[in-house]
């Protein structure tokens, strides 16, 4: 039998403080940056999972909704959604605040994928992941599709061996 940990086990938050290196010409919040920051929670969310070490094998979509400011306080908070055979999922969100006015936002939020490996550098098997809360069942109970839509962008899954993405865009399974 697999071994099982909660998701609440995985959870992660880090703090950073926006720094003139860390920002553009406009003063905000270099998107790379925060890239490795969001790099940086999430592979700690998913070592704390899988007690392994990690990669990034994927990350999805990541849009700016708000600029960060130079100053800003950005918090950052992680954790594992869904864990496969080797390879877990890990939810980010990431918020920041401007202190002295009390304006608090979100700002992005995202899905990474990392893998586990052996010393060689060998996918080795995770622990499953347990969700117990609404919103980490939620995110578990999507995770699969996401995977899948995962997998067929890269070309390493036919859509008609995805069934539960094919449910998200109504497409009936062809009998050609």
């Amino acid at each position: 039998m697999r071994k099982q940990k909660k998701v609440k086990d995985s959870y992660v938050i880090m703090t950073e403080l926006v720094l003139p290196n860390d920002t553009n010409t406009l003063h905000n919040l270099m998107g790379g940056r925060l890239l490795h920051w969001m790099d940086i929670v999430s592979a700690i969310a998913a070592q704390k999972h899988s007690n392994r070490i990690v990669v990034t094998a994927s990350v999805d979509n990541v849009s700016f909704s708000e600029s960060i400011k130079l100053g800003n306080v950005v918090t950052l908070e992680a954790n594992v959604t869904r864990a496969f055979n080797s390879s877990m999922e890990v939810h980010i969100v990431v918020n920041a605040e401007d202190i002295p006015s009390g304006k608090r936002f979100k700002s992005n939020e995202a899905y990474f994928t990392f893998v586990a490996v052996d010393q060689l550098g060998n996918p080795i098997d995770v622990p499953e992941s347990i969700p117990e809360t609404e919103e980490e069942i939620h995110h578990y109970e999507r995770a699969l599709q996401r995977r899948q839509l995962r997998l067929v962008l890269a070309g390493r899954m036919k859509l008609s061996d995805a069934p539960e993405l094919m449910t998200i865009f109504d497409i009936k399974e062809s009998k050609e």
